[in-house]
């Protein structure tokens, strides 16, 4: 194992692996340092969740050569319903008027997890794996890196380091990035339902004065939920037994699938907004969850996280082909205000949409209502809502076979 390098990741998951993959044919010296096993990552019960993947990623998929080998456990969103409980209003989205396949698609974390996994091994990209980052410190020309493994210290150097380790990253924390972190004092109660009548490939979008409900298009018979409840609501729902459980969520959803049942284990998530007050410091950035966690209501935290890579891939190989200094702070410092503007978008319209539509003060439910209503009727409307959803209203980062 060589210790000087052009670019360490730190962080083995999608974001990391992803970004690596992005950078595999560009010759430079680089590594993963992942403190789990393979085996540990693929157990972990975040697996579980459904990712909703936009339009705008499953393309940047495509561009690392990633999407095909997935595209079978995927299912495709053709329509999304979006309902207020207990009001009018109501907006409906269809892949056919959009001119598009899918809106989107659904895939298990664990099986898109599993195959950047491989491709990473497969490609031959170096992984330090179980080790930790102990401590970093960056200086004018490398980043100095004290990594553990095992019972061994490693001294690793790198023009340019990476953290995308997570929420609870261990980058962030050593650079002592403060974090913004907006308490909802909610959880997400994720599961998985079979319907005794068929999704038809349409993903719901219920909103109820208790937290959004949303269900999602799984394989052909099922849906992953994601029921945003109260702290203490989620808890006694968590406490119930099966029948009386989906006597809740029936109630709560309606019948547009008909009569729903269990088909996995509950889990319970809480739920807050979370965003660094910088992604760059000196000649290490931080990107993915370890920048930014959102409320699961738009399903915008994968995306958005794929965007930092894309974009962060697409910057670094311009600065390589120019023979310039990879992990040069001024460069970072562009990646960074680059990133800005859609983060700021994307976590603004998440946070406003979780705070209106857990409002039943009735002139604002009025509103929305209305808005819904008004929504569905205007074209112009309902294409700019759909390119937000598919994650096509700005411009895509540029990698792999669309460089």
């Amino acid at each position: 194992m060589q210790h000087d390098y052009d670019i360490l990741i730190v962080g083995g998951g999608l974001a990391g692996n992803c970004l690596a993959l992005a950078l595999k044919d560009t010759g430079l010296r680089m590594a993963i340092i992942e403190a789990n096993t393979r085996e540990q990552l693929h157990d972990s019960p975040a697996g579980d969740r459904a990712l909703a993947l936009s339009a705008g990623t499953v393309k940047m998929l495509q561009a690392l050569s990633l999407w095909k080998g997935i595209e079978t456990k995927a299912t495709a969103i053709k329509d999304i319903h979006i309902s207020d409980r207990g009001h009018f209003g109501k907006a409906r989205l269809s892949s056919k008027k959009q001119g598009v396949e899918a809106l989107g698609f659904v895939i298990s974390a664990r099986d898109i997890e599993t195959h950047v996994a491989d491709r990473v091994e497969q490609s031959g990209i170096e992984q330090i794996s179980p080790a930790w980052v102990a401590g970093l410190m960056s200086g004018l020309e490398s980043v100095n890196v004290n990594v553990k493994q095992e019972q061994q210290s490693l001294h690793l150097t790198a023009k340019l380091l990476i953290g995308a380790d997570g929420g609870q990253s261990s980058v962030r924390r050593l650079l002592d990035i403060p974090q913004q972190v907006t308490e909802y004092g909610q959880m997400a109660l994720v599961t998985t339902i079979k319907s005794s009548l068929p999704h038809k490939n349409v993903a719901f979008e219920r909103f109820t004065e208790s937290g959004p409900l949303a269900m999602l298009p799984i394989n052909t018979e099922e849906c992953s939920v994601v029921w945003t409840r109260s702290t203490e609501d989620a808890e006694e729902l968590m406490s119930l037994c099966e029948e009386d459980f989906i006597l809740q969520l029936q109630k709560c959803f309606g019948y547009p699938l008909g009569l729903l049942s269990s088909t996995a284990p509950r889990r319970a998530f809480p739920l807050s907004l979370i965003r660094a007050e910088k992604m760059v410091l000196g000649r290490v950035g931080i990107i993915g969850n370890a920048a930014h966690q959102l409320h699961p209501v738009a399903g915008q935290g994968f995306n958005l996280g794929m965007r930092d890579v894309v974009q962060l891939a697409e910057m670094i190989i311009k600065q390589q082909k120019k023979n310039a200094d990879i992990g040069e702070p001024a460069f970072l410092e562009t990646y960074a205000k680059i990133r800005q503007k859609d983060h700021d978008q994307t976590i603004g319209f998440t946070d406003n949409l979780v705070k209106i539509f857990s409002s039943d003060w009735f002139p604002l439910a009025a509103a929305r209502s209305v808005s819904l209503a008004v929504m569905d009727h205007i074209p112009i409307a309902k294409s700019l809502l759909a390119k937000h959803a598919m994650g096509l209203s700005g411009r895509l980062p540029r990698v792999g076979s669309r460089q």
